[in-house]
């Protein structure tokens, strides 16, 4: 049995590819309604982070069993 962090790295990458997809689509076709900080791309960054975070733990945990 692999360990729940596997699953969870997993799941965090395919999420992290999502919302920075979504922050590239939003790069280049801005919505007409726009919030305070919606310059700064936060769908980017944290689609970034969480791929980054996704695959660490993914890696850290795909050798090992429970």
């Amino acid at each position: 049995m692999k360990p729940i962090w596997y699953f969870v790295g997993l799941i965090l990458s395919i999420m992290g590819i999502v919302i920075f997809l979504t922050g590239i689509y939003l790069l280049f076709y801005p919505p007409q309604i726009k919030t305070i900080l919606s310059e700064t791309h936060p769908n980017i960054w944290w689609g970034l982070i969480m791929i980054a975070t996704g695959l660490i733990l993914y890696y850290k945990n795909r050798h090992k069993l429970v």
